[in-house]
């Protein structure tokens, strides 16, 4: 590969323009094991591999941009899950933060449930060979068309997200001759610590059935009033990329509150709680995420707690991790095309990628690391900026990360943690082709999911 020399950017801390950045790492060859998939290594002759596999040589068989997703980690996590929850708990993989055949099938073998939001991702676990019991389905605008065929699948729960919504899947599930199974999710109040497009808890937005006003508690008895509806519970999700365990205590004492409600009015106590997903993972070195058993142990006291305070048996309980599962799985492999110095500020380094492939550091604010890895570097630390290719400025992979002063064309780039929300947010703007997604296990690698062709594009094209 080409290590042409170039005018470098500014190198040290004390020319750096004022911004939001970590000091330069003392060693840029380093791993950060906790912001990469399990099996990810720098070899010794200074190649990143996973899975055994040299990057180099997955891009050579498979091309660049790619998504490169360690299997045996993706199961790993799903089993981790699964045993730190336990029998009497139910752990749902929320389908919307990456969604294949290929991951359906592993849910299945490794003992978790399926969360979806679309018909998309219905007839995607389906096709997969899913049993429907063990999927719930979500989504605050489902139409007619999706919630007939979730009846119809035999989905194992419904999560009803409005009054009209209530009456609908009513209507559909009295007409197919069922009583579905269905959760009502409510709108708790919680500020979750995250930004503000992926809280979710709040009042002032589209999810859910509020608390505050009686909403939700009129909800329940709109729903036990129809013969066709089976409400086993109650459903919470305060957001996404979360660290902090309050936001999960504050919103547990509110629906346990509803529950006792529930009992109160109805004398009935519904046996199911859903406290959502959203907690978050390492995308930098600066990130301190929990660990599955943690998270399941304070779950369980709080709810516990609450309970007991309420005079209610304790419900079942039940999870929706996705990113904590598919994110840290997965990196984005990139090669480096044009590299450009500004004086001063900092040096553009341009992959053959972009936003189309990873739209979270536009639409989020969202931070990532990134690594060189297609080789070692001694060269000084140099601020940079690597973007991608597209028409627009905010076309941002990484906003602020320190590379070697000597990256040059035809380098690789390697970005952690983009196993979530990346290829499922991924779009065809300026006519990119979406990337492949590559399972690499045991020294093997296989697309899972197959790049797109120009012919692709044109198939969809019939003007």
């Amino acid at each position: 590969m080409s290590r042409s020399a170039h005018p470098a950017g500014p190198r040290h801390a004390d020319v750096l323009p004022e911004g939001h950045y970590s000091p330069p790492p003392a060693d840029l060859n380093r791993l950060d094991e906790k912001v990469w998939a399990r099996t990810v290594r720098r070899e010794d002759d200074g190649v990143v591999s996973v899975g055994g596999l040299p990057v180099t040589e997955l891009a050579e068989r498979f091309g660049t941009p790619a998504y490169i997703l360690d299997e045996d980690d993706f199961r790993a996590r799903c089993r981790s899950w699964a045993e730190a929850f336990g029998k009497d708990a139910d752990v749902f993989y929320a389908g919307k933060a990456f969604l294949s055949r290929a991951v359906v099938r592993w849910l299945g073998e490794e003992g978790l449930n399926l969360d979806v939001c679309s018909g998309g991702e219905l007839a995607t676990a389906l096709s997969a060979g899913m049993p429907a019991e063990r999927i719930a389905f979500h989504g605050n605008n489902k139409s007619g068309e999706e919630i007939r065929r979730a009846v119809e699948a035999g989905v194992g729960r419904i999560v009803l997200d409005s009054f009209q919504e209530i009456v609908r899947v009513a209507h559909i599930a009295q007409s197919l001759g069922v009583r579905q199974r269905v959760q009502i999710r409510v709108t708790v109040g919680v500020e979750a610590h995250t930004h503000e497009f992926i809280a979710t808890a709040h009042e002032d937005q589209k999810f859910g059935i509020a608390l505050a006003g009686g909403q939700a508690a009129e909800a329940v008895r709109r729903a036990l009033r129809l013969d066709s509806l089976e409400l086993v519970g109650i459903h919470s999700h305060i957001g996404s990329q979360i660290f902090d365990m309050a936001g999960f205590e504050v919103a547990a004492r509110r629906v346990v509150s509803l529950l006792a409600e529930v009992r109160d009015e109805h004398g009935v106590e519904l046996p199911e709680i859903d406290l959502g997903g959203g907690l978050g993972i390492a995308y930098t070195s600066d990130d301190d995420p929990r660990e599955p058993h943690e998270i399941a142990k304070a779950l369980h006291e709080i709810v516990s707690r609450e309970c007991e305070s309420a005079g209610l048996a304790t419900p079942r309980i039940s999870v929706e991790p996705g990113r904590a599962i598919v994110g840290p799985t997965a990196f984005t492999l990139y090669e480096v095309g044009t590299v450009k110095a500004l004086e001063g500020l900092r040096t553009y380094v341009s992959v053959d990628g972009g936003m189309s492939d990873n739209i979270r550091t536009a639409l989020y604010d969202a931070e990532y690391s990134v690594s060189l890895a297609s080789r070692t570097s001694d060269a000084a630390p140099m601020l940079s900026r690597v973007v991608g290719k597209h028409c627009e400025s905010g076309d941002i992979v990484v906003k602020d990360a320190f590379l070697p002063a000597d990256v040059a064309p035809g380098d690789l780039l390697a970005v952690p943690a983009t196993g979530a929300y990346c290829r499922s947010m991924a779009s065809n703007y300026n006519h990119a082709l979406r990337p492949p997604v590559v399972a690499v296990r045991n020294g093997e690698a296989r697309v899972i999911v197959r790049r797109e062709t120009e012919e692709d594009l044109l198939r969809l094209d019939v003007g």
